[in-house]
């Protein structure tokens, strides 16, 4: 059995794929990668669908020719976009007290799952919100406990099958018969929120590119998500299409942007515009940004409020959309009035906020492959046992 795990993010302007093995002090030993810009998504649909194969398959030439390996098994991110979710309650009841395992938990994930019915959709995830015994203590990891039953809040997140027909029809079409969907956005809370925080219930919010989600997280899953198709890059169209500019132009301009800064009319970003440095009105590039940024905030404040209400809930932000702006964290934290916390990677060179989401799949596939591994061991012990 291969050491190394291999994944294919789908980010809304770039395809990574990523080829790793675990690290010392539960990071990565990174084999290969490989990255393709490409056009992505916007409001359910890819914007350019049939260019996909080409980019797909230069990541996964790239990723296999860096690492010298070959991709067994790929692990999918589905993005958001292309997701949502249900929570159910469910139960199961013994005969007896029994000590509580992963056929007992499995059973309950099974009941739970009969009552998901969707035409167009696949289940890509179980996970579990919280569980309850007979004596209602409200537990997060069950097993050891003795119960004559099991309950709890079941989180599943489901797929668009579009989405899973067409990634399916281009990977296999390269040879690649083991594949496996998983929610992006399940992975990337799971790996940036520590246990303790998804305990007692967060809000992650990812600004992308051209999407966004903003997913509340509890336990091992996600109780709500919600999902908008604005990001940073209607950020520099907007400075593009204002300041008549290029986008490559918007972009670097961008990056200059310092929202703190109380901009007057004698102030200036330097921007290169056709070779020649140009001086371009820090007021009005402001402007420009922070109207776009009062769009986010208002769209994050309609997630906010259907998710939580007026509740606590800490709340986190990454994505390179926003986190990347200088005073873009505080200009979000001031338009949602509560405190926000950026997250990223703690992986060195992978740090930025833009490497969330491929990380949080990494960090899954090899959480899967060491349960396996595990599952593997029990079963050749209990081979020695008969």
């Amino acid at each position: 059995m291969a050491k190394y795990v291999s994944v294919l993010d789908f980010g809304s302007s770039k395809i990574s794929v990523m080829i790793a093995e675990s690290g010392i002090n539960n990071t990565f030993n990174i084999r290969g990668t490989g990255e393709v810009e490409y056009s992505g998504f916007y409001n359910g649909s890819f914007v350019e669908p049939e260019k996909l194969y080409e980019a797909i398959a230069n990541c996964i030439v790239k990723a296999e020719t860096n690492s010298g390996l070959k991709i067994e098994k790929l692990h999918i991110g589905v993005p958001a976009e292309f997701t949502f979710v249900e929570c159910k309650n469910s139960s199961v009841a013994f005969n007896k007290k029994v000590k509580i395992g992963e056929e007992e938990i499995a059973d309950l994930f099974s009941i739970a799952g009969r009552e998901i019915k969707h035409e167009g959709a696949t289940i890509i995830s179980r996970s579990p919100i919280y569980f309850l015994l007979d004596d209602s203590r409200k537990v997060i990891d069950p097993k050891g406990e003795t119960s004559t039953k099991l309950s709890g809040l079941v989180s599943f997140v489901l797929a668009d099958n579009k989405f899973i027909e067409t990634i399916d029809s281009i990977v296999k079409s390269m040879g690649l018969r083991e594949v496996e969907y998983v929610s992006s956005s399940l992975a990337e809370s799971i790996y940036l929120l520590d246990p303790q925080v998804r305990d007692s219930g967060a809000i992650l919010i990812d600004v992308g590119y051209l999407t966004s989600f903003v997913t509340y997280v509890k336990g091992d899953g996600i109780i709500s998500q919600s999902q908008f198709s604005v990001g940073g890059g209607h950020i520099s169209a907007d400075l593009c299409q204002v300041l008549q500019i290029s986008f490559k132009e918007a972009e670097n301009l961008k990056r200059k942007v310092v929202l703190s800064l109380a901009a007057t009319d004698s102030d200036f970003y330097e921007v290169n515009v056709n070779g020649d440095v140009t001086p371009v009105s820090a007021k009005l590039t402001n402007e420009i940004v922070s109207s776009r940024l009062d769009m986010i905030v208002e769209l994050i404040n309609k997630c906010l409020i259907k998710m939580k209400g007026n509740n606590y809930l800490p709340i986190y932000l990454t994505g390179g959309g926003v986190c990347l702006l200088k005073g873009g964290k505080d200009y979000i934290s001031k338009g949602i009035g509560e405190n926000v916390e950026v997250l990223s990677s703690k992986v060195p060179q992978l740090s930025k906020p833009t490497y969330s989401s491929v990380l949080g799949l990494l960090d899954l596939a090899l959480k899967e492959k060491r349960a396996t591994k595990v599952s593997f061991f029990k079963k050749i012990k209990g081979w020695f046992k008969k």
